[in-house]
């Protein structure tokens, strides 16, 4: 394996490899490490000629991911020490286009941030009943200006991504369904049953075939990889600002943040 996790957990089952985001005491929001595990268990998924599909998914019931830690931001400046020294939260998201398989996420409860992007660029999305699904980043100073806006543009249409990302509101899985944000809407009970049931459909089809038609699909919105690395330079250069601070500040201490002095 070449790595002890303690971030997430990495079981196969069948043709499916499950890789679950286990921070539920952070509601599974990501620090650098967390993400450090993500991309090892991608490639460990990768490297496995019995995956045919990877399941993304949250521990517990409460939420799927949060994104990034905002309590980590605001106690240390950053995402935290990995072994590289590098946070990679934009190799995760290209990553989870490159791997030759499909992947699935298991929305499992709270998908907002971070955590509502990575579910957004999976190939297919089954959400709990009890999920739901918002943009965060102006209401803590980030933002994910690349994949995280371009792409979910083509997935809801610009009117609903605008609306997604400017008002931060709060949508149920019956809406997401509803937007096309989500392909199928389960009981919390039922939802790895479900996904590992799409692993098991895809997993009778050719390989070759399912690969070449995920890459077919992601030629089309290619570009946004470039968009995708001028947002993170962008957001690399903001998140060093007082503005930025303020955000990440006032969410620790559960008050409004004071952006007006910022104008």
């Amino acid at each position: 394996m070449g790595m002890d996790y303690t971030d997430i957990t990495y079981e196969v089952d069948g043709p499916a490899a499950v890789l679950t985001i286990n921070r539920p005491d952070r509601m599974n929001a990501f620090r650098a490490k967390t993400t450090e595990e993500l991309i090892h268990g991608f490639k460990r998924a990768w490297a496995d000629k019995g995956v045919r599909a990877l399941i993304l998914t949250g521990a517990g019931d409460r939420a799927f991911c949060v994104g990034g830690d905002v309590k980590q931001r605001a106690e240390t400046g950053d995402y935290g020490p990995t072994a590289n020294g590098l946070f990679e939260g934009t190799y995760l998201q290209r990553l989870i286009r490159d791997v030759p398989f499909p992947v699935i996420a298991a929305v499992n409860g709270i998908a907002i941030g971070g955590g509502h992007v990575l579910h957004v660029l999976c190939d297919l999305s089954i959400a709990a009943e009890h999920a739901t699904f918002a943009q965060s980043g102006p209401r803590v100073g980030s933002f994910d200006a690349g994949f995280g806006a371009a792409y979910l543009a083509r997935v809801v249409g610009e009117k609903r991504a605008r609306e997604i990302w400017f008002l931060l509101q709060k949508y149920t899985a019956q809406q997401a369904l509803e937007w096309g944000l989500v392909n199928k809407v389960v009981p919390k009970e039922e939802l790895l049953p479900a996904a590992k049931e799409w692993a098991n459909i895809m997993a009778q089809y050719s390989p070759s075939a399912l690969r070449f038609l995920k890459t077919g699909f992601n030629a089309d919105t290619e570009h946004q990889a470039g968009l995708a690395r001028l947002a993170e330079a962008g957001l690399d250069t903001f998140a060093g600002s007082d503005e930025a601070r303020e955000g990440a500040v006032a969410f620790a201490e559960k008050r409004v943040p004071d952006f007006g002095k910022y104008l």
